[in-house]
C-alpha cells in the first residue's frame, strides 16, 4: 500500500529521546544579513563562524538543530518582521544580523518522510536529509526528505528510531513513510564543534 505523503515535509519536532517531556524550545541564534542560502522551516542547520548556515549541504554535517525561522528589522518599513523561513538574500535596516530561531535540543526527535523504501534492517542506522535544501516558497515549509540510499552504522546526521505510526503513511516498503529520527551528530553532543 502506497503512503498518503506525495512529498516530503522537513523535519517536525516529535518529542524527545527517552519520552522525557518535550517544551518545543528553540534556541535564538544570530545569521549573517544577505546570506546566500535558503532556509526553509524544518531544514537543518549548523553553527558555524558564529552564525547560523545550512547543515544540508552534506550528510556528514554536524547539526545543531532544525531551522524554525527569522526575526529581523525591515529594510524598506523599518518594522519587526518575523518569517517561518529564510528567502535570500535579506539585508536588515542597518545591515544588521538577523536573528534565526532554531529547535536546538540535541535530545529532540524529529518526523520526516523517506524519499524511499526503507527496510525493517535500517532501523538504527544513520541517514542523511536531502542534502539540496528546497521548500515551499508559498508557506516556506521545507520538502526535505530522509534519503534511504545513504545508510551507515555511525557516518550520517540522522538515526533512524523507529515508525511515526501515523497510519496513512507508514508503509516501509514505499516511500514517503513517516518516521522519527534523533541527531546522530549532534555539534554540541559529539563534541566536534568545528569554529570555521
Amino acid at each position: 500500500m502506497a503512503n498518503a505523503n506525495t512529498a516530503g515535509f522537513g523535519l517536525i519536532p516529535q518529542g524527545t529521546v527517552g519520552s522525557t517531556p518535550a517544551t518545543g524550545g528553540q534556541g535564538k541564534y544570530k545569521m549573517v544579513a544577505a546570506y546566500g542560502v535558503d532556509l526553509f522551516q524544518g531544514s537543518v542547520v549548523q553553527h558555524k563562524v558564529g552564525y547560523v548556515k545550512t547543515a544540508q549541504a552534506a550528510i556528514t554535517d554536524k547539526s545543531l538543530g532544525v531551522f524554525n525561522g527569522i526575526f529581523y528589522n525591515a529594510s524598506t518599513t523599518l518594522k519587526p518582521t518575523w518569517a517561518n523561513w529564510y528567502n535570500q538574500p535579506i539585508t536588515p535596516a542597518n545591515s544588521e544580523d538577523l536573528t534565526a530561531f532554531v529547535v536546538d535540543n540535541p535530545l529532540q526527535l524529529f518526523v520526516v518522510a523517506t524519499d524511499a523504501a526503507i527496510t525493517q534492517a535500517g532501523y538504527g542506522k544513520t541517514y542523511g536529509v536531502t542534502v539540496t535544501a528546497a521548500g515551499s516558497e508559498i508557506n516556506g515549509q521545507s520538502s526535505s526528505t530522509l534519503t534511504g540510499g545513504t545508510v551507515s552504522d555511525t557516518a550520517n546526521q540522522w538515526r533512524l528510531v523507529r515508525t511515526a505510526e501515523d497510519e496513512s503513511n507508514n508503509d516501509i516498503t514505499a516511500a514517503y513513510c513517516s518516521v522519527i529520527v534523533a541527531q546522530n551528530l549532534n555539534q554540541y553532543l559529539t563534541n566536534a564543534v568545528t569554529w570555521q
